[in-house]
């Protein structure tokens, strides 16, 4: 396990103009700006990022053999002369909040591939890139702009399940659930930015957990959060 040193903000950003003041719109500049924005929520030096574009015209829509759609990376990561280089296809520039959900996945990888949290290539990759950006502020992006397609299922090792290459709206319901419960609120405000395929598993996920009052996993108390419930003690 690795520690974090996660950025002290004063609380997670939303998808509000009191997180994203700027005016955004698809262009290299305000990709920039925004770039660097969530840069200091995540703890990344925006000056060790370099941004770039990749306009692709001919691109060609491909499906495998089942009919089932193939899709190219809406974003890259790699490290150059110590680096970070993050690649965007421009398409990804005409959604914001999608936008937004994919630099903040890069820059995950940043935080581990980067930092040296993680060396090597594991079969949970993008998993726990998809976690990390979630644990580092982005949980109400990533959740409303999964990137799962059933022609990217593998299996997870030495078994017969499915494993997605990407966190699915159950996964991001159950995280969820569990920050509701961390925090104590079983009616978080951040819950009205949810969208509505990832909203009903985040209920659940949050009803389960404040009923049984129980997980595998207690995090640490971060810098802003408000005082969490205490742990559960058996008699």
């Amino acid at each position: 396990m690795f520690l974090w040193s996660r950025p002290s903000c004063p609380c997670d950003p939303l998808p509000t103009d009191e997180f994203f003041p700027e005016r955004y719109e698809p262009t290299q500049e305000r990709t920039e700006a925004l770039l660097v924005r969530i840069c200091h929520f995540m703890g990344v030096t925006e000056a060790g990022v370099t941004l770039k574009l990749r306009h692709e015209p001919n691109k060609l829509w491909l499906v495998n053999e089942k009919g089932q759609w193939l899709p190219g990376p809406a974003g890259t990561y790699a490290q150059s002369r110590g680096r970070y280089i993050i690649t965007l296809d421009t398409d990804e520039l005409c959604e914001p909040t999608g936008l937004v959900a994919t630099l903040a996945h890069e820059l995950a990888h940043a935080r581990l591939l980067g930092e040296g949290r993680l060396r090597g290539r594991h079969h949970d990759d993008e998993l726990l890139t998809d976690l990390t950006a979630f644990f580092l502020g982005f949980a109400i992006f990533v959740a409303n702009s999964p990137r799962v397609w059933v022609s990217q299922f593998t299996k997870w090792p030495r078994t017969r399940v499915n494993k997605p290459e990407y966190m699915t709206a159950p996964m991001y319901g159950y995280a969820l659930g569990h920050l509701a419960w961390f925090q104590g609120r079983r009616k978080p405000s951040w819950a009205k930015y949810l969208g509505s395929h990832v909203i009903n598993d985040f209920k659940r996920a949050s009803q389960f957990l404040f009923k049984i009052e129980d997980s595998s996993f207690r995090p640490g108390p971060r810098p802003g959060d408000p005082p969490t419930i205490p742990a559960r003690v058996d008699t």
